[in-house]
């Protein structure tokens, strides 16, 4: 790993490699004054749309407002993409930086060259236009650079941004859906900042699982309220943090429906306190407010499993103020059934994998580019079991499919846990048990990815890959120098 990563004249990021599992000290979180409106990342919409990678300085708030950083369309971030189940889209993604990148399409169902995994980079000067045919359900995606060692750097400085799939065929249920007026994106991250306002990406006494920061960072901007004028809000929650985890849930304790998950809407509303988000993972809850009254959005110490949780969680920490007005515009009720959700069907599994995460390897092989790790058949149901060997946190992602979780360490899981999942959470010493069923797309030698999305297990081996294939089809080879092939 490098120490250091010079990316514009006056900043710098130091970037540390990854210590013995547990080691290193708590990185709390310092609430900032509430200062700042929470800006609503640009929708974009579109068939065709266009992403320039760019470096630029960031005003994330009084204590830095020049910050270097990257960003797609901007110095930060990226805007957000409105695709409508059904179309047809493509993306130019431009890299004006100054380094290789890639852009993946995190929870996107689509075809491996356009999947945008580390065999998809784009050099200084270049465009990437993949194209897909949408085909999914709504739900609540995202997008991040995904460049095999480099990830979590690049991710932390600004590449990533939200994705929001539409299903114009799904009934009305009572969500609120006017974007950035009662449908709310919130992108949620942890930064630490130099005395003179630049990022830092990590330091040395950092624990294992990788950068914690002491600062919260929501949509861009350091101590951030919402403005609230309907009864109700839904809140689209996104933890692009690298490592670290968030129990959301509100100051005064109040109950909120969780309506959806990684890969869309729940069958019902599930009314918790608290919802917990691993790195990757994301939520949508619905929260009913009351004239002239303000709550705070917070993160209470999440339950991870380990011996020492307290070295994870930052403690409780703001996140977003939410400030009602004195007359609400009134919201409808949410209906008891938000989509049909069937059981999963296990019986019709044909293999089981297991899948030991453990250092920084899955079993046993840290990733290797030149290595196809299996071939999937297309059209299969898999029982896939992830076995977290090591005392400290991992999770696991998969990409080009939205699975089901069967158990987690032989027990059910949360009703939270009961829909359509990309990311899951993998505690210490544990087992998940997920059902897997890869559809439409085969292809022997461009692989797509699984891997550990803390970031920086991610860039130090915790990934592999797979093909999905014709029946009775073999894996081929990886592409090797061909880094902006179409397809």
């Amino acid at each position: 790993m490098r120490r250091v990563l010079h990316f514009a004249a006056a900043a710098s990021l130091v970037l540390v490699g990854c210590g013995a599992p547990g080691s290193g000290a708590s990185v709390g979180i310092d609430n900032q004054p509430i200062t700042t409106a929470l800006p609503i990342p640009e929708l974009v919409e579109g068939k065709t749309i266009t992403l320039n990678a760019q470096a630029g300085l960031t005003d994330f708030g009084p204590a830095a407002t020049s910050a270097a950083t990257i960003g797609l369309n901007g110095s930060y971030l990226g805007p957000t993409l409105r695709l409508t189940r059904g179309q047809r889209v493509q993306v130019d993604v431009e890299n004006d930086l100054d380094e290789m990148t890639t852009l993946h399409w995190h929870g996107m169902h689509v075809p491996a060259k356009m999947d945008g995994g580390p065999h998809s980079m784009i050099e200084p000067g270049q465009t990437w236009s993949p194209s897909w045919r949408v085909d999914q359900p709504a739900a609540t995606l995202w997008y991040h650079s995904h460049p095999h060692g480099e990830t979590a750097q690049q991710v932390y400085r600004g590449l990533a941004g939200m994705i929001l799939v539409d299903d114009p065929e799904a009934p009305d249920v009572g969500l609120p859906d006017t974007y950035g007026v009662d449908d709310i994106p919130l992108i949620v991250q942890d930064k630490s900042f130099t005395e003179d306002g630049q990022l830092v990406v990590d330091s040395a006494d950092g624990p294992s699982t990788g950068f914690l920061g002491n600062t919260i960072v929501t949509n861009g901007k350091v101590g951030t309220y919402l403005p609230v004028s309907t009864q109700a809000v839904r809140l689209r929650l996104l933890n692009a943090s690298n490592a670290r985890f968030y129990n959301f849930g509100f100051a005064d304790d109040r109950e909120f429906a969780v309506v959806a998950s990684d890969g869309g809407l729940l069958g019902t509303p599930m009314m918790a306190n608290r919802v917990q988000l691993a790195p990757a993972e994301r939520a949508e809850v619905v929260v009913r407010m009351a004239p002239g009254e303000t709550v705070m959005l917070t993160s209470s110490p999440p339950h991870l499993g380990t011996t020492r949780d307290s070295l994870y969680s930052g403690g409780t920490f703001d996140i977003l103020e939410l400030r009602a007005a004195g007359s609400l515009t009134a919201s409808p009720e949410l209906a008891q059934t938000l989509t049909s959700l069937p059981a999963p069907d296990v019986g019709a599994a044909s293999t089981t994998r297991t899948f030991a995460v453990q250092g920084r390897a899955i079993n046993g092989r840290p990733m290797d580019m030149n290595r196809i790790d299996m071939a999937v058949p297309v059209d299969q149901n898999e029982v896939w079991e992830i076995t977290n060997v090591d005392p400290q946190p991992h999770n696991f992602h998969v990409h080009n499919v939205q699975f089901r979780v069967l158990s987690m360490d032989g027990r059910p899981p949360a009703p939270e846990l009961s829909g359509y999942k990309d990311t899951i959470y993998v505690a210490p010493r544990t087992t998940v048990r997920i059902l897997v069923r890869f559809t439409d797309y085969t292809d022997p030698d461009w692989p797509y990815m699984f891997h550990c999305h803390l970031l920086l297990h991610e860039d130090l081996g915790v990934m592999g890959q797979f093909v999905v294939v014709k029946p009775g089809e073999q894996a081929g080879s990886p592409p090797t120098h061909d880094h902006m092939a179409m397809g």
